[in-house]
């Protein structure tokens, strides 16, 4: 009895590892890496400022939106319900017509685009 109940205990831990639960959290991150010349970087971020209240309310599955700034680059961190939410926001309005229009005069060069999968 004490191996079934070690087995047992052995399958369970296992199978939490194994197989997400519905308490874990899932979602999905989109990253929009900027190369921008440090001059441009304030115009940038009031295009970032401008534009994080109306995604925030009014994108489907939108759940954060940060502004990372290293040396090198600048990073727009969108989070997400799901991975089909950030591919749909990259095609919005908001993005296409408005986030792109502003932005796209202070890029040295063409964005990065990943999504990510969370668990």
């Amino acid at each position: 009895m004490k191996y079934l109940t070690r087995s047992y205990t052995t399958l369970s831990l296992l199978a939490c590892l194994a197989i997400p639960s519905l308490s874990m959290a899932e979602g999905a991150y989109l990253e929009i890496t900027l190369d921008i010349e440090e001059k441009n970087r304030p115009a940038a971020g009031s295009v970032y400022s401008k534009y994080k209240a109306p995604f925030l309310g009014n994108i489907a599955g939108a759940q954060s939106k940060e502004l990372l700034i290293r040396d090198e680059d600048v990073q727009v961190l969108h989070g997400f319900e799901t991975t089909e939410q950030a591919q749909a926001y990259l095609k919005s309005t908001i993005f296409t017509q408005d986030v792109v229009r502003e932005l796209g005069p202070l890029l040295k060069s063409d964005p990065e685009i990943r999504i990510y999968q969370s668990h």
